[in-house]
């Protein structure tokens, strides 16, 4: 039923960015070197805690109650797929490469919500609460980072920092561990100051490049789009992807 309908919401597109992640050589996957570029699909590694930016339709129990963003171990998890988007309208053109210092929103690929913290206390360090909030990409100015990187762009084998806009926290981990029903996931939450915790590492991907062939870009492109099923069916891509990686192929089309 999932494919069928994301097949419907996206047509020749959507089969246009999985035929670029399947098809070796494709100028839209892979990690390697180079440079992050705007409206690229990745995850993103804690270098200090080796748990990558995740989350899930839970919602927090305390604090504000929105979906919770936690870390992961596992490499291969769908859930933890973010998009890179302008943190304003036109601000982070398709494919130009992520400038430090620029302001950029983290899209979650599958539930369509962006990165997101304000002043709520988290529930096991009781540092600053983050959590996913909006509806298919749209949210407020609290869900708008700053990347913080030295020399000229975000360069993919180089840690980075994200630094809130409103708050002038920075996202980070240190260690603690929900138990159920999240058992073993991380808590993220926001510090004030700069450290060991809080740098992030852009890992497994779709990076968009300006040349790129045009119907896998306007296939990435589903994701910021109003369709409510734009989101799910990016994830059910990636899903694939990630499945075709590990052996098993695309059965589910």
């Amino acid at each position: 039923m999932w494919s069928a309908g994301c097949r419907r919401a996206a047509g020749p597109a959507l089969l246009g960015l999985l035929l670029a992640l399947l098809v070796p050589g494709s100028g839209a996957a892979k990690t390697g070197s180079g440079l992050v570029t705007c409206g690229s699909v990745l995850k993103l590694l804690n270098t200090q805690h080796r748990v990558r930016l995740h989350s899930h339709d839970i919602k927090y129990g305390s604090g504000s109650g929105q979906q919770s963003v936690t870390g992961v171990e596992a490499s291969d998890d769908a859930n933890s797929y973010w998009q890179i988007r302008g943190g304003s309208e036109g601000g982070c053109p398709r494919g130009s490469p992520v400038r430090c210092g620029q302001t950029v929103r983290l899209t979650h690929v599958l539930t369509g919500k962006n990165l997101h913290t304000h002043h709520f206390p988290s529930p096991l360090s009781n540092n600053q609460e983050v959590s996913a909030f909006g509806e298919d990409g749209e949210g407020d100015d609290l869900d708008l980072w700053t990347v913080r990187c030295s020399g000229q762009h975000w360069e993919r084998e180089a840690a980075v920092r994200f630094q809130h806009v409103g708050t002038s926290v920075f996202l980070s981990v240190t260690g603690e561990q929900y138990g159920s029903p999240i058992r073993g996931q991380h808590e993220v939450h926001g510090m004030p100051s700069a450290n060991t915790h809080n740098r992030w590492k852009a890992m497994e991907g779709i990076f968009i490049k300006p040349s790129m062939d045009p119907s896998a870009d306007e296939a990435t492109k589903i994701a910021e789009d109003s369709n409510p099923a734009a989101p799910s069916c990016v994830a059910f891509t990636l899903r694939l992807w990630t499945e075709n990686k590990r052996g098993k192929g695309p059965d589910a089309w």
